[in-house]
Parts: C-alpha cells; sequence; structure tokens
C-alpha cells in the first residue's frame, strides 16, 4: 500500500515544469555571487548545489528530509544567482516550490515554529486591520516612553535569547499611516498618466512617509494617483516562506483592489515586493477566474524607478537639505530580481546638490533578506557587518535604497552617524526645495 504521504511531499516540485528543474548547466558561474557558498566553500550551500537537491527531490531520487529543508533556509534567497547565470535558470520559482515542499513534508515541525507562522502568515500579514492594530498598539509603546522604561526596567532580560537580541532593532511605527496620509484618488495640475499606487504592509506601518513621498513624485510627473483603502500584504512573505496557497489568496484581493483597465501602470516602491508583484501571472496560471487579470496586473507592475525613467522624469530645481555626499546600496529584489540597477542611480544623479559616490560591492546582500535576519542572525550579522564597512570607506554621510528590509538592516548597521533614504524621498525633497526657493 502506497504512503499517502508521499503525494503530499512531492507534490510542489512535480508541479513545475520539469525543464524549469533541468534548466541548471552546472557551469558553476554562480559560485562567486553566492553569499553562503563564499562562506562555507561547500557545494551544498551553492545555488547548483541546492538546484541538485531539488532535482533530486523532484526525481523521487530523495525524500524532503530536515537536513533538506535547512538547507533551503540557509539560502537568503538573495538572487544574485540569476543575475550570474548564463542558462538563465528561474532560481526563485525553484526556490519557492523548495520552500513549499519543505512546508508540505513538516520536516521543521515544532509547535513553536507552527505557531509563529500560523501567527504571521495566516493572521497578521493576512488580515490588514490585525496587522494596523498591533501597529497602532506598537506605535503606542513606543511613543509613550514605555519602551524606554522597559529597556531601562531590565525586564527584557525574561525574554528568551533571540528575542531579546531582536528588540533594539524594532523598527519605528509611523504615527499615519497611508490611508491617513494619502487620499483615495489625488489629480496633477495637468494629467498624463493615471497609476495605481501600492501602500503595502511593513511599508505601511514604517515608511508610509515614504509612500506619501512617492504619490507626491508622482503628481510632479502629470501621474493621477489612486490608492485604495488598507491594501494589505501582496503575499511575497507568504511566497518566499513556502506558503504558495496564501500568497494566491493575498495576490488575489490585492488584484480585486484595483480597475487594472483604467490605469496606465500599478506603481510599487518596495524591491521585495516589487520582485514579487511582478509574477502574479505565475502564481494564479491555474485560476481560470484570475489568469487573464494576472497577466495583466504583471504587464503594468512598475518599481517606482522603473516607471520615473520610462515616463521622462521632470528633473528637479532645489537643493534639499538632504543634498550631501550620497551613495546606493542596491536591494537584491530590485538589481537581481528585476533587473533595475540604473534608474535609481539616474534619479539620484538628477537631484541638484547631491553628490553619488558608488558604493564597493553595492549588489551584494545586506542579511536583511525578508526574515533572514531573524532566522539566521549570525550569518546576516556578519553580510550587515561588511556592508556597514564598504559604506564607511565612501565617506558617505547618506545612504540611498529602495527596501524596507534594507532600510532598516542598513540603518541599524550605521547607527544615528548616516541618513538612510529611498530615492524617491530624496528626489520628492529636492521637487519640494524648488517650489520654497520660487515661492
Amino acid at each position: 500500500m502506497s504512503d499517502p504521504s508521499a503525494h503530499r511531499v512531492l507534490k510542489h516540485m512535480a508541479d513545475l515544469d520539469y525543464s524549469v528543474v533541468q534548466q541548471c548547466m552546472h557551469c558553476g558561474m554562480c559560485l562567486p555571487s553566492c553569499p553562503t557558498y563564499l562562506e562555507t566553500r561547500r557545494e551544498r550551500n551553492s545555488p547548483r548545489g541546492r538546484i541538485s537537491l531539488m532535482r533530486a527531490i523532484a526525481d523521487g531520487e530523495l525524500e524532503v528530509t530536515r537536513e533538506f529543508a535547512e538547507e533551503m533556509y540557509y539560502c537568503l534567497g538573495c538572487l544574485a544567482c540569476t543575475t550570474a547565470c548564463p542558462a538563465g535558470v528561474d532560481y526563485p520559482k525553484l526556490f519557492e516550490h523548495a520552500r513549499a515542499e519543505v512546508e508540505a513534508a513538516d520536516v521543521l515541525f515544532t509547535p513553536g515554529r507552527r505557531f509563529w507562522r500560523w501567527l504571521t502568515l495566516r493572521q497578521l500579514f493576512a488580515k490588514p486591520w490585525m496587522l494596523r492594530a498591533v501597529g497602532r498598539l506598537l506605535w503606542i509603546y513606543q511613543a509613550s516612553g514605555v519602551c524606554g522604561l522597559v529597556r531601562k526596567s531590565g525586564l527584557l532580560r525574561l525574554l528568551p535569547k533571540n528575542l531579546r537580541n531582536l528588540e533594539p532593532t524594532t523598527p519605528t511605527v509611523r504615527r499615519h499611516f497611508s490611508d491617513d496620509l494619502i487620499d483615495k484618488v489625488e489629480s496633477p495640475t495637468t494629467r498624463r498618466y493615471r497609476v495605481g499606487m501600492l501602500t503595502g504592509c511593513v511599508q505601511d506601518l514604517v515608511f508610509s512617509d515614504v509612500n506619501r513621498d512617492t504619490v507626491e513624485v508622482l503628481l510632479e510627473n502629470g501621474c493621477e494617483v489612486v490608492t485604495p483603502r488598507s491594501q494589505g500584504c501582496c503575499g511575497s512573505l507568504h511566497a518566499h516562506n513556502g506558503d504558495l496557497e496564501q500568497a494566491a489568496v493575498q495576490a488575489r484581493r490585492l488584484i480585486d483592489q484595483f480597475d487594472l483597465a483604467s490605469l496606465d501602470a500599478i506603481i510599487t516602491n518596495a524591491a521585495g515586493c516589487g520582485s514579487h508583484l511582478k509574477h502574479f501571472s505565475n502564481l494564479l496560471a491555474g485560476d481560470p477566474a484570475y489568469a487573464d487579470r494576472a497577466r495583466e496586473w504583471d504587464r503594468k507592475a512598475r518599481d517606482i524607478s522603473q516607471w520615473l525613467v520610462e515616463i521622462g522624469f521632470r528633473k528637479p530645481e532645489g537643493i534639499a537639505d538632504t543634498a550631501r555626499l550620497t551613495t546606493y546600496h542596491e536591494a537584491c529584489h530590485l538589481c537581481h530580481g528585476q533587473g533595475i540597477s540604473k534608474q535609481p542611480r539616474e534619479i539620484l544623479k538628477a537631484i541638484p546638490g547631491l553628490e553619488l559616490v558608488e558604493l564597493e560591492n553595492a549588489t551584494h546582500c545586506c542579511g536583511s533578506a525578508g526574515v533572514y535576519n531573524i532566522t539566521q542572525p549570525e550569518q546576516a550579522g556578519k553580510l550587515q557587518r561588511e556592508k556597514a564597512a564598504c559604506i564607511a570607506k565612501t565617506g558617505a554621510t547618506l545612504v540611498a535604497t529602495a527596501n524596507p528590509g534594507c532600510h532598516l538592516q542598513i540603518q541599524n548597521a550605521v547607527g544615528e552617524s548616516t541618513v538612510v533614504k529611498h530615492p524617491v524621498s530624496l528626489l520628492a525633497a529636492a521637487y519640494r526645495a524648488g517650489k520654497g526657493a520660487s515661492s
């Protein structure tokens, strides 16, 4: 009698077109780009080593084991290997299906892990009202001064070590979320385009000011901006952590909130989200009710820097107080996941008074990688320190980067001596400075 769990374990890799599993030529061009391989020099910790394991799982030659699972979660998912690969291996698809395979096999099960996955993936990041409620409570905790009192009291010593180490890096929640700062529809003096604005989840709570800046920049460039209320998570967090089922649910919800036919583009300002948002058609390919709409979504999804360069953004005239010696860290899912590298630099170079100095290893991962700095703190910390050292070499006092995870990881690394900003916020500041100078 066959084991009913065998079908469950194999279904995710079996869902893939087998040609995707076969794409890797095992040439080794990816090895110098992979942070985990460079750390250990072990083949299993490289992209081609992981793909070999995935193929063996798909062929039924290996079972999904805890060892396999730990290897898949040791990978940062930074996608540097996709840029290096001459064969065009679709590593993001392999990576997500491999992690889904791990979760289906449940080989990493502990009561604690199951609880935290349920709480975060199926509750907090699946229900916008709940995430905002928690965000509001966290804001009160921080703004009221209770946070400082708790730290001074020594109560944090009662927490498990991993949580105790994470607490100082907790991001500061904004008083006003995106829906408070952005109207549902905002129109420029002269309309050239009509676009939808994505507010995100972490971006909404922690970087709502960046969302406001993004809308201002779009208005300055003739874009009418439509921002649906209470949008929620796009599902990238779910897909990257092996919950493709919930990722599909999140994608459907987001698509339903936008009238795609009336929009020229869907705008995102978060690199990790953008990399996922441009592949809704893969996620919903088997859904007859959404497959066509998902393909239209993919055609219209744009990173803000990509869209601005595409439409020929207006060069600002004012010198903002943020203009200073600046370096640029390339978020992995912007440069490797979306192939967007020149556009943010074009924006930065167009800002009066801003001097851009190139960052050594600008495309190397900073260690944030979604929740990697939580699940793999040692490796993430090493990458964070390497990034901070490269920034220090430039002498820059401002770092531009286009992803919330990178922003937080780098800010925690460089401290108060260096400012971290999104390129679109620097552009918005320059536009405002120009208006101030002319008034």
